[in-house]
């Protein structure tokens, strides 16, 4: 009887013990805690902790809270001139509605996958569909993955997750084609470089001949006035002349200059020795007749 009894204790407290555990419920930080009682959701537990539940009545699922990736396949798009482009690309998301996830996509991860592979995908490929190849490429720095995120909108919250970033691990072409786009590429770029240049050597000729137009202006109108100095200093020393000749006082005295003016230039070299006859014009100055 002792035995016996010692053995249903041990049940008992067995029975007590997985009981006891049950109840419980311990949520971690980075995970939602779906308690359900007969399959419907009950309540939801996000804080990090540990809660109670009803044993065997009330059953627990999980959720990630964290921010999750997912990595889609690589495809084929086409560009709005008829250009096929390989994306390949990843995202980051994370569930922010536990409930409204449960509902829709029944707490799978892999439903969840499937539903943002479609939606991004669709995004993609109406942004690429309706951009050139060449923007396409150009648009590798981030503009693009702007776009498709813009594309995308708020799509994802419906079923209780909110689409964090999306990025491109690769977005190339074919290798069939991708040496004659590249070459074509190059050829336009080199063309748009030529007219840039020879738009530049057009206007700096244009400043170049306008500044030469404007130097010549500037020196002709110099030069005007120069002449314009020189015409009035002549008069003024032509007038001067003729006051000092029309005055018998002073007649005398400038033509006593004007002689040794010209003697002094008719003194050349070393030999400063100077013959004149008495009928000389100078040497009559000097015997003051």
């Amino acid at each position: 009887m002792k035995k016996a009894t010692g053995i249903i204790a041990a049940i008992v407290a067995i029975a007590a013990f997985i009981l006891f555990e049950s109840a419980f419920v311990v949520t971690n930080e980075n995970e939602y805690s779906l308690v359900r009682q007969f399959g419907k959701i009950d309540h939801i537990v996000s804080e990090a902790g540990v809660s109670f539940k009803i044993p065997f009545i009330q059953s627990v699922d999980k959720l990630p809270k964290e921010t999750l990736i997912y990595d889609l396949s690589p495809s084929d798009i086409i560009t709005s001139d008829k250009k096929t482009m390989i994306c390949d690309s990843f995202i980051l998301w994370h569930i922010t509605d536990p409930l409204k996830f449960a509902q829709t996509l029944n707490c799978s991860i892999t439903n969840a996958e499937s539903r943002l592979n479609t939606i991004v995908y669709n995004a993609t490929k109406n942004v690429i569909g309706s951009t050139t190849q060449d923007d396409v490429i150009s648009g590798r720095n981030g503009t693009l993955s702007q776009s498709i995120m813009q594309n995308i909108g708020t799509t994802p919250a419906q079923y209780g997750i909110e689409l964090l970033s999306f990025e491109t691990k690769q977005l190339d072409l074919p290798d069939d084609n991708k040496s004659a786009v590249y070459e074509r590429m190059i050829s336009e770029r080199d063309n748009i470089a030529a007219t840039y240049t020879a738009e530049g050597n057009s206007e700096a000729q244009k400043i170049k001949n306008s500044t030469d137009k404007e130097v010549t202006v500037t020196l002709s109108e110099a030069q005007k006035n120069a002449e314009i100095l020189i015409a009035e200093g002549e008069a003024e020393y032509m007038k001067i002349l003729s006051e000092a000749y029309s005055d018998p006082s002073k007649q005398d005295f400038y033509d006593f200059v004007r002689s040794l003016d010209a003697l002094k230039l008719s003194m050349k070299g070393s030999n400063k020795t100077l013959i004149l006859s008495p009928e000389s014009p100078i040497a009559q100055i000097f015997y003051g007749k």
